[in-house]
């Protein structure tokens, strides 16, 4: 199948180069016009039902017409002079915000840069804005507004910056000053502040992987080539999740896209480098062979390590689909569609590539005409093949030593950016010195009848007056009850920020129990808020990890032994993956939750470092070890075979792990903590993998190991019996062909 499909492209490749473009063109502008109907920023929607704050939301949606998309903005209303707020200003201060309430903010023109006119979004809509409350001081005068949709939108930033300017001008002309605070705010006001930053991260990222292939192979054509090939198929992707998403009503988080974007960057330039790398080296050792004949049989030889590679991480990242949260559910297939696209093109797409460019693709570069010295590779290999135990003890220890920081690991749950100082912020700063913490995003109980009755505010008995005696309720909201009066509303104002790990204790502990004594009988509450959607995704991961990290360990472990057609080579790579997620895991918290004296290290990082490092890691892994195997198969010590395997692949590995690592570690400057140490983590783990697990560690149990690491297929056996003796002094660069 593999060789079919290489042998296809590379026979037709002019073909294949332009479907892939067309349909790469077609798909990223489908994409990038449809990507915000089918994502979604509420993470309390991807709870199952059966938690408390889920039912909570239900409640809101269907008793409170509370839409789920809705963005609550608090705008703050001062005088302008600083003074007091007096009778006639919380008059004037009402008209304007009725006024608000009746006007209907219009979408701006479309951006050069957006999607089709034709497949944007049109946000236009009248905000529900309503009086919230006084500063004790009547220093300022709280307003809740209301704007509905994706607030990851683009175009939900632009409708949202209208309604901000509108409301500016018109409190300004009455001398008023005002402020902004809320998701949306929040959101918007971080997005203006990164956008440069971000532009140069992405730039310098780019520059980075050019410089670096540049630096490698010293021609123009392998530069630029897998960037461009890697946009290419990174588009389709993207537009084939959304296509996938749109068919099924399937709902993606937020954060899916830009993983997706990073994951297909990384893998995708990896994938190109491992084809560029034998390519070269296959050139070299058959100068008299068609180049196009010489890609059909690298591609057919390197697509099965890259099919091996690839298949690990599909089957890491489906597990997801058997989780509970549903954030994760659907990110795991998401990334699986995409990787699988990334497969395809690399099995098809850029083998045509490499058929049409053939020896010009290391133009200018006269590295085809000459055999390469050792190098740093050599001796690497070399040493391994010599002092393999040492070097096993010395990888282990280091592992080892950065695991240690798992001790005492906790999670953080915090989602605010607290990167830059934006306006948004100092807003919220302002009204925390006066008000509550949690007064603009207060945690809420729903009650209502098992029966569907009529309720009153007095047949909640003693309920809102238990919990206006907790300690950490700063206050409690007046009893609202909805249009029919089959549903009761109680707020309560935390005096703890609502999203730090206080508010979430305190709303999963003390008040959920309250609110189960205290509750009249006949009737059900529900405790929703942000503090508690939080609490209930710390539940509900912490019961997703549990099983997705076997389920997972023991699918890669599965692979490979399909792939590796071997008992104990597969254990050797789980062990050393293993080890790698340890270490990576513990330096993360070391750095995070003991040198920075963050909460903790966010509560996604465990399971997103188990698959990128251990799906992603596997990749140099399989590629090292397919390797070994084929150097095996020749005569010879084993010692020898593994020396020249380290030769021939660590530059490989190498390059590609520096790329991948840089694309996640561009995650590092976002200004939201979670992308932080997503980004430092991930990159971390890539370099131990690349670096310590695949360059040293694996191939230094093989040489130990020997041919026996084969069990029970031994490549080599015939010729392999003295494969104890010392290693070659000067592995030779091979002169047969691929196959």
């Amino acid at each position: 199948m593999i060789r079919a499909l290489t042998g296809l492209s590379t026979r037709n490749p002019w073909k294949v180069i332009v479907l892939w473009t067309v349909l790469g063109l077609f798909l990223t502008v489908l994409g990038q016009g449809l990507l915000y109907r089918v994502t979604q920023a509420q993470s309390g929607d991807f709870l199952p039902a059966t938690y408390d704050s889920a039912a909570a939301l239900k409640v809101a949606e269907e008793r409170f017409g509370v839409k789920p998309d809705a963005n609550a903005v608090t705008v703050l209303v001062a005088r302008a002079d600083g003074k007091p707020l007096a009778e006639a200003d919380h008059r004037r201060v009402g008209a304007l915000a009725e006024r608000l309430g009746h006007r209907r903010v219009a979408m701006p023109a479309p951006k050069e840069d957006g999607p089709p006119s034709f497949l944007a979004e049109d946000h236009s809509q009248t905000p529900k804005v309503a009086p919230a409350m006084v500063a004790p001081d009547r220093s300022f005068e709280l307003l809740s507004v209301q704007l509905t949709g994706n607030s990851t939108d683009p175009g939900m930033h632009d409708l949202y910056r209208a309604f901000r300017d509108r409301a500016k001008a018109d409190f300004a002309e009455a001398g008023m000053r005002t402020g902004f605070t809320g998701g949306l705010a929040d959101l918007v006001d971080t997005d203006e502040a990164e956008k440069t930053t971000q532009t140069v991260v992405g730039i310098v990222m780019m520059g980075l992987i050019v410089l670096i292939n540049i630096l490698v192979f010293r021609s123009v054509l392998a530069a630029f080539v897998p960037l461009l090939s890697v946009a290419v198929i990174g588009g389709a992707a993207t537009g084939a999740v959304t296509g996938v998403a749109m068919l099924t009503g399937i709902t993606l988080d937020s954060s899916t896209p830009s993983m997706i974007s990073v994951v297909l960057i990384g893998i995708g330039v990896d994938y190109f480098l491992f084809l560029l790398f034998r390519f070269r080296e296959q050139l070299r050792a058959h100068p008299d062979l068609p180049a196009r004949a010489v890609a059909a049989e690298v591609s057919a030889r390197v697509g099965t390590a890259i099919t091996s590679a690839a298949l690990t991480i599909v089957a890491a990242f489906a597990t997801l689909g058997i989780a509970t949260f549903g954030q994760f559910r659907v990110l795991g297939p998401a990334i699986a569609v995409s990787v699988l696209v990334m497969l395809l093109a690399s099995l098809t797409f850029m083998p045509a590539l490499l058929a049409v460019t053939g020896r010009k693709m290391f133009w200018p570069s006269r590295a085809l005409k000459r055999e390469p010295r050792p190098g740093t590779a050599g001796r690497v290999g070399d040493l391994v093949a010599r002092r393999p135990v040492t070097l096993v003890l010395a990888s282990v220890a280091l592992l080892g030593a950065l695991a240690a920081g798992l001790v005492g690991i906790r999670m953080d749950f915090g989602q605010t950016s607290g990167a830059h100082r934006t306006p948004a912020a100092a807003t919220s700063a302002e009204i925390t010195r006066a008000l509550p913490a949690g007064v603009s995003d207060p945690a809420t109980v729903y009650v209502t009848a098992k029966d569907g009755r009529a309720l009153t505010a007095e047949a909640l008995g003693a309920l809102p007056q238990a919990l206006a005696g907790l300690k950490g309720v700063g206050q409690v909201g007046g009893t609202a009850l909805n249009d029919d009066r089959t549903a009761a509303r109680i707020d309560l104002y935390l005096t703890a920020d609502t999203q730090s790990q206080a508010a979430r204790d305190l709303v999963s502990g003390p008040v959920r129990d309250t609110v189960a004594r205290h509750t009249p009988a006949g009737l059900q509450a529900h405790v929703g808020g942000t503090a508690a959607i939080f609490a209930d995704i710390s539940t509900a991961v912490d019961h997703d990890l549990r099983i997705v990290f076997p389920v997972a360990a023991v699918l890669i472990a599965l692979i490979l032994l399909v792939l590796l057609r071997s008992l104990l080579a597969p254990a050797v790579l789980m062990i050393a993956v293993g080890l790698g997620f340890a270490a990576t895991l513990g330096a993360s918290a070391l750095v995070f939750q003991h040198l920075l004296d963050k909460p903790g290290v966010n509560f996604v990082l465990p399971l997103v470092l188990f698959l990128f490092v251990v799906a992603l890691g596997t990749d140099y892994n399989i590629l090292i070890s397919d390797r070994i195997r084929e150097e095996m198969e020749r005569p010879g010590p084993a010692r020898a075979a593994v020396a020249r395997a380290v030769r021939h692949t660590a530059p490989a590995i190498a390059t590609a792990g520096v790329v991948l690592a840089a694309s996640f570690g561009s995650l590092a400057v976002d200004a939201a903590p979670s992308t932080q140490q997503i980004g430092f983590a991930t990159a971390l783990g890539i370099m131990l993998s690349a670096f310590v697990l695949s360059i040293v560690l694996v191939p230094a149990l093989a040489a130990i190991l020997g041919r026996g690491i084969w069990w029970p297929v031994r490549p080599g056996r015939a010729q392999g019996r003295h494969h104890a003796g010392p290693p070659a002094a000067e592995p030779h660069v091979d002169r047969v062909p691929v196959h």
